[in-house]
Order: structure tokens, then sequence, then C-alpha cells
């Protein structure tokens, strides 16, 4: 059997993090578990994600004891550099979305179809360019 995997989407609430979890509905990933979450502000709304009614939980510093895979964080800078270190500190993988490593040497900045071979070394926490950057590193 195919490994399944566990993840969080942290930011679910906000613009990007709701364009994520469209994406993540259209592919076919194996994942076993989805958990989203968002501020204090949107804890409890609930969202309809995958056929499935999700209530999103509150991101605090004991979040990622559950054990994720990995997460997506789309929450901004302030909340990725206090919360990605956490989360992989516990065995998950980060992939942030926010500019808060774009510029940290040490982590990898990755465009899949430019550099996937990257993702290999990283600590962690792999960081992407923002939009208009993909774009345009693609074609380049």
């Amino acid at each position: 059997m195919d490994k399944k995997y566990k993840l969080a989407v942290v930011g679910a609430t906000g613009l990007v993090g709701r364009k994520v979890l469209e994406v993540l509905e259209e592919f076919n990933l194996p994942i076993y578990e989805y958990v989203l979450f968002a501020s204090s502000k949107s804890a409890g709304q609930k969202i309809n994600f995958m056929n499935k009614e999700y209530t999103i939980q509150e991101l605090n510093e004991n979040s990622f004891d559950n054990c994720f895979d990995f997460a997506i964080f789309s929450a901004g800078g302030d909340t990725s550099k206090h919360f990605s270190p956490i989360a992989a500190s516990k065995g998950c993988t980060v992939i942030d979305n926010s500019s808060a490593f774009r510029m940290d040497e040490t982590v990898p900045l990755i465009v899949p179809e430019v550099n996937s071979e990257e993702i290999q070394n990283n600590h962690g926490i792999i960081a992407n360019p923002n939009c208009s950057t993909i774009q345009a590193v693609v074609p380049l």
C-alpha cells in the first residue's frame, strides 16, 4: 500500500489559504487527514472541503504535536517565522508561501519546474518565490 500523509493547512481561511484548498481539491493526493488552522478570529468556523465539513482550529505552539507529515503555510511572514520552526522541530516538512524564508540561505527556494531536486536539501522548511517570480522563472 502506498504511504498516506497527514497535512496541515495554516491560514486556511485567508484568500491564499482558500486558494490552496481549491487546488488541493483538484488533485488526488495521498492524504489521509487534513487539519485546517487559522488565527483565533477564525477558529471554530466551518469550511466545506473535500466533501466534508472541517472546523478551523486555532494555530498555537502545540498545534504540531499531532505528528503532521507536511504543512502548507499561507498565513503571512510573522506567523511563518514563529510557527514554521516549531512544526519542523516536530518532524513536519513546511512549505511556506510567505516571504519569511525566501532570502534564508539555509532554506531551499523551490520552483518545482526549475529546481525540484533541491527539495531534498531542506531542514524542515521549503520556501517558494512570490507568484509573479514563479511565472517569470519558469520560461527563463
